[in-house]
């Protein structure tokens, strides 16, 4: 097809047709559109929006690019979560497992890291031997098996979306609502699902950085999952502050395995941080699986209200079922588990590890979430090409957060580097990230 008018009718702010998106779709997972035209078309679209309609057919034209899952019938409903990603965000990791022993079937498509935002099979990939490319075949075999996987789409499942999605990254075309709700849920539909949980994050880390913006994101993805047969559901959640205490690839693992480990007894008998209150040792991530397990539970009907579900899910993450699960899944997914136990006992895998100092006493009255994200890109955590190599030892953890009491000698994060001429450079641009009050603020 000559795609050049497309690109400029869209550049132009003319709507187009759905037999033009799709062919258009066709034609470059063909690879009869090349990279540089695709670019020049996302540009397009970022700037000039596409309607319900076409948002509408550009993501039944990824979803119907390649394979769509199809899993034998079951009274185990098929769900999954998606965020639009964040610092820090590893909530896919310890729910997936969580869900599986809760009575789902959850085949968890996940994409690598867009802009300075982390992505789940990045996480993944710093695990020894784990495999997070598998065969249609085999998802829905471990699916039926195990109760869960998380990977990455084959090269025959919506294939369209899969070199889109690094296009984006590349070309600075990452924070589009049509572009954000076609590549999520074209991955989405393709599951076969029953219900999805969206977590969609406002703030200055997120594609979206007001809430006004982010609802309108959840708003337009919410009403074509519903209209396309999934049961759908948002909830928004801030991502000024990372989520969690680690950011960094290995780290997030470390930090996801943590809270799989963790129950309500191990967090009373934690060690008090000085000037904390209840209220403030509350883990998110911890309370963020639990809400999004909560939704699922309330979307298939297996619980009549978020409370009663919340108490279901927070009584099965105590059990340590979903630990057992854990492990179960990503054994069946190629993990040497004794090198994975190995890895998790070393403080550090990274040469070089570095205490941020905060420089007074006081009480944290912000943690940046742009900066570390950039901190961590720059450090080889992150892609700055669709071809970049990763690090996936580099990493912060140990952050402080809003709310916490800091003293001089103490420390408000510990930076994992390559170097130490790397750690020296980021611990002067994470100062910044930090703010000191004097007193605390409300949260």
């Amino acid at each position: 097809m000559n795609f050049l008018p497309l690109i400029e009718s869209k550049r132009e702010g003319k709507t187009l047709a759905p037999g033009q998106i799709q062919e258009f779709i066709r034609e470059f997972t063909n690879g009869k559109i090349p990279d540089y035209q695709m670019a020049a078309m996302l540009m397009a679209i970022y700037f000039r929006g596409l309607d319900t309609a076409e948002t509408t057919a550009l993501t039944l034209a990824m979803r119907d690019s390649g394979d769509v899952l199809k899993f034998p019938k079951d009274p185990r409903p098929l769900v999954d979560k998606h965020s639009t990603g964040g610092i820090g965000d590893k909530v896919s990791l310890p729910l997936a497992p969580l869900l599986a022993c809760l009575g789902f079937r959850v085949p968890m498509i996940s994409g690598r890291g867009l802009g300075i935002t982390g992505g789940t099979l990045d996480k993944l990939d710093s695990i020894p031997g784990f495999k997070t490319l598998l065969p249609a075949e085999k998802i829905v075999a471990q699916v039926q098996k195990v109760g869960c996987v998380i990977c990455g789409q084959t090269d025959k499942m919506v294939p369209a979306d899969k070199k889109i999605y690094a296009l984006r990254d590349a070309s600075g075309t990452v924070p589009s609502i049509p572009l954000i709700t076609a590549s999520i849920l074209s991955k989405k539909l393709a599951e076969s699902l029953d219900a999805l949980i969206l977590d969609v994050k406002f703030g200055c880390a997120a594609f979206m950085q007001t809430k006004a913006d982010a609802r309108k994101l959840a708003q337009a993805m919410v009403a074509l999952g519903n209209q396309c047969g999934a049961n759908t559901r948002a909830i928004l959640t801030d991502m000024n502050t990372p989520l969690g205490r680690a950011a960094g690839n290995w780290l997030e693992v470390k930090e996801s395995v943590e809270c799989l480990d963790s129950s309500a007894a191990v967090l009373a008998a934690a060690p008090k941080i000085a000037g904390e209150t209840p209220a403030l040792r509350c883990d998110d991530l911890r309370s963020l699986v639990l809400d999004c397990a909560a939704h699922l539970l309330v979307q298939t009907k297996i619980s009549k209200s978020l409370a009663a579900a919340r108490r279901l899910a927070e009584d099965c993450l105590n059990s340590g079922e979903p630990r057992k699960k854990w492990d179960e899944m990503i054994v069946a997914q190629g993990a040497d588990l004794k090198a994975f136990n190995r890895k998790l006992a070393l403080d550090s895998t990274a040469r070089v590890v570095v205490e941020v100092k905060p420089g007074k006493s006081g009480w944290v009255s912000k943690c940046d979430a742009r900066v570390i994200g950039e901190v961590i890109r720059d450090l080889g955590g992150g892609r700055l090409t669709k071809d970049s190599a990763i690090n996936y030892d580099v990493g912060v953890d140990r952050m402080a957060k809003p709310g916490e009491r800091v003293e001089k000698s103490g420390a408000l994060c510990r930076i994992h580097a390559a170097n130490a001429a790397q750690a020296e450079a980021a611990v002067a641009r994470l100062q910044t990230a930090f703010e000191i009050s004097p007193r605390r603020r409300c949260r």
